[in-house]
């Protein structure tokens, strides 16, 4: 992993100034890394930070949750801090469980809460580019045979 992370942030509404707060204490740190954002918690984390060089995507329900589950299985992204508020039904539920699933089936790091997020960005691994996480490989998996196969074959 290189020392300059691509990170994603997004946060639920009710978790949005939270993710604020939280960004505005780890600007510094933050400024040395490449960060994505959905659209309203970009503009939000814009405003509160401007001095950073947020990328934003689309709003999370308008396809910013995939184009960061894109980005994830295109490991084109190291780390996912996600601020979700488990308070509030989310209309777009099934979209932040993909994004938990690829961060999990790629293995990149997946910070749901803000002590989780604390943790990782105060690592000593996060601050350097020794970290080699391993890749999970899915070459068996791409390999099984389907139901049906082997008879289509025959």
């Amino acid at each position: 992993m290189r020392a300059r992370k691509r990170i994603g942030l997004v946060a639920h509404d009710g978790r949005k100034q939270d993710l604020a707060e939280w960004v505005k204490y780890n600007e510094g740190t933050l400024s040395r890394h490449d960060l994505w954002a959905s659209g309203t918690t970009g503009g939000m984390l814009e405003a509160v930070c401007p001095s950073l060089r947020i990328t934003r995507l689309k709003s999370g329900p308008l396809g910013g949750d995939q184009q960061l589950g894109a980005m994830i299985a295109e490991e084109r992204l190291d780390v996912l801090i996600f601020f979700t508020d488990p308070m509030t039904s989310q209309p777009h539920d099934v979209d932040v469980k993909a994004l938990m699933r690829l961060s999990t089936v790629y293995n990149i790091v997946l910070a749901l809460t803000r002590t989780t997020a604390d943790f990782v960005i105060h690592s000593p691994l996060f601050n350097s580019g020794d970290y080699h996480p391993v890749r999970p490989d899915y070459a068996a998996y791409i390999r099984r045979n389907q139901p049906g196969e082997s008879e289509a074959r025959g």
